[in-house]
């Protein structure tokens, strides 16, 4: 069955009854449909030379374990200071120490140039995806360091304070790459182990993350 693509611009937010859609005086509580829930904001972290930015369950006012099924990371224009560089996340399991859980994943790219001269879809699963590896699992690969070049997308993380089952998760992105061409990857897959996830991490490949801001939502 083919992987079918969530428009992003097409999330169906809608307003909750009453209310609409608002933000709190702190503009940070956004009431929006997702996975037929509203979210509810948790935390923003701000990119400034980073070399990760991590969201830990109990720190900084963090929320990641039973409160939520499911949670969405909201990447806005992150823009990398090495050009042509992968942005991709790893978690750690509760009591565990370092980014190093065992990711099943699968990974691909749809690219169009802007002279309109090339387009296709790209799967390497030698290259991209994970059979019960470690390493930090790849969101969207080779974004460009332009001035006006960044990388925006989400990624969703379901049941993570689950005992019983895998931890999937789903990611979409964006990005200007090289030539110049819009470059969408889509990424799918596991943590494989049955210990709570309550920590995510964020970084680039090579070198840091110069800007860009990433908010944490859980969905009731």
């Amino acid at each position: 069955m083919a992987l079918s693509k969530l428009n992003f611009n097409s999330l169906n937010v809608t307003p909750t009854a009453n209310k609409g859609i608002g933000f709190d005086s702190g503009a940070d509580d956004l009431e929006a449909s997702f996975s037929g829930g509203s979210m509810v904001f948790i935390k923003k972290l701000t990119a400034s030379s980073s070399a990760t930015l991590s969201f830990v369950d109990g720190s900084s006012s963090v929320v990641l374990d039973n409160t939520y099924k499911e949670y969405v990371f909201i990447f806005n224009n992150m823009h990398p200071a090495t050009n042509g560089t992968q942005f991709s996340f790893q978690g750690n399991a509760s009591g565990a120490s370092g980014y190093n859980e065992t990711i099943t994943s699968t990974y691909f790219n749809a690219f169009h140039l802007e002279s309109g001269s090339e387009g296709g879809l790209r799967y390497d699963p030698s290259n991209s995806d994970q059979a019960n590896g470690t390493a930090f699992q790849k969101i969207i690969e080779s974004t460009k360091n332009d001035n006006d070049s960044s990388m925006s997308g989400y990624l969703r993380l379901f049941n993570p304070s689950s005992t019983t089952f895998v931890k999937h998760f789903i990611a979409e992105a964006n990005c200007m790459q090289t030539d110049p061409q819009s470059s969408y990857s889509a990424t799918a897959g596991y943590f494989n182990t049955t210990n709570a996830i309550d920590e995510i991490q964020f970084k680039m490949a090579s070198g840091n993350i110069d800007a860009g801001d990433i908010t944490l939502y859980g969905i009731n």
